[in-house]
């Protein structure tokens, strides 16, 4: 064995103990393990066992604070831009939807369509859901976001308010744990970690959605271990930012007290039907998000007004739910969010053929 995986033997025997034993890592530990996986200074059985482990251990907020503080040292940043609002980060899981239609990329087009900038970030289908990412949605859409260079990527998020960071190809350290959670066939921690990761340089609002009611906790404190002060977490449709229309939503907002304000909304108190749009094929969910954004009435239009009115409410563009609601619909209504969308789909394809005439 090399040095190196010797000092990840034993930080992987601290968490690999058992019930009687076994210890969480501290922040500056959980950072260490998570850099050597990555660098691979570890080997494939130690990584292999360490991400089971640590899942069956279950993360803390410290450790989880300490794997961001690695991909921090060790992942790209979009670089500050000039914006009146904090950027909007959007933590979403990474291995896509399979029974709910997302309206992420609605939602990012609507804000920043009032200037409102948004980040986002993923990859391609990814284990252990395989489900529909962002960027085939983004692709269907006419944006292909995985082609750009980061530096690209800042010139498009500089000039339309939204950014897409690609970490198959802006952080491609991190594709080689891929295969270590496929054959895992569960989500480790740094699945949880993801959806608090913040690559953009400024002033955030990091906005991430979770499943599982413990997990909540553990993002509050890896967020204020890291200094965040405005944050936003949402039971959301399969751990994604999206407000569910089935049941009441449940929302934590960070606040100056150490306590997080909890938000209750209920559909049908705004006038909505209580049920989620089914998520069908990639070429009917485009259908549907194409009409949205063209403003005919649906389902899914429905879903769109839900979120939208929340995250314009939320990022402080307007007072309250019924004025978010509202604005929402004119929005889109007037045609506003399509004309969003046709100016990124413009500056991506220009920069894009810039690229290809460069190399």
């Amino acid at each position: 064995m090399t040095f190196m995986s010797i000092v990840f033997r034993d930080l992987l025997k601290k968490v690999g103990s058992g019930n009687h034993t076994g210890e969480s890592l501290n922040r500056v530990e959980a950072a260490t393990a998570t850099k050597m996986m990555f660098l691979g200074e570890a080997t494939p059985a130690q990584i292999g066992a360490f991400l089971i482990a640590h899942r069956i251990k279950r993360p803390t907020g410290e450790e989880l604070a300490g794997m961001l503080d690695a991909f921090d040292e060790l992942g790209p940043k979009l670089q500050p831009i000039s914006s009146q609002r904090p950027v909007i980060v959007f933590g979403i899981p990474y291995d896509g939807r399979t029974r709910t239609a997302p309206i992420s990329p609605v939602t990012a087009l609507l804000l920043s369509a009032v200037g409102q900038p948004v980040v986002m970030h993923g990859g391609d289908r990814l284990p252990t859901k395989y489900g529909l990412p962002l960027t085939e949605i983004w692709q269907g859409l006419g944006v292909n976001w995985t082609t750009l260079s980061l530096e690209k990527t800042q010139e498009v998020f500089a000039q339309t308010g939204i950014g897409f960071v690609y970490t198959p190809r802006h952080f491609p350290l991190t594709n080689s744990i891929w295969e270590y959670r496929d054959q895992l066939g569960k989500r480790p921690p740094l699945a949880t970690m993801e959806l608090i990761w913040c690559p953009y340089a400024g002033d955030t609002h990091v906005i991430a959605g979770y499943v599982h009611p413990p997990t909540e906790g553990m993002l509050q404190v890896a967020l204020e271990l890291r200094g965040v002060t405005k944050f936003t977490l949402v039971k959301g449709l399969e751990g994604s930012c999206d407000l569910p229309r089935d049941r009441t939503a449940i929302i934590s907002l960070s606040s100056i007290s150490p306590e997080l304000e909890r938000v209750f909304l209920s559909p049908h108190d705004y006038g909505f039907t209580t049920k989620n749009v089914p998520l069908g094929s990639t070429e009917e969910l485009l259908t549907q998000i194409q009409d949205v954004i063209a403003g005919k009435s649906s389902e899914l239009q429905q879903t769109a007004l839900w979120n939208g009115g929340f995250y314009l409410w939320r990022s402080g563009i307007c007072a309250d739910m019924r004025s978010g609601i509202a604005k929402a619909e004119e929005l889109l209504n007037s045609g506003v969010v399509a004309a969003k969308l046709q100016e990124l789909i413009q500056v991506v394809n220009s920069l894009s053929e810039n690229l290809l005439t460069i190399t």
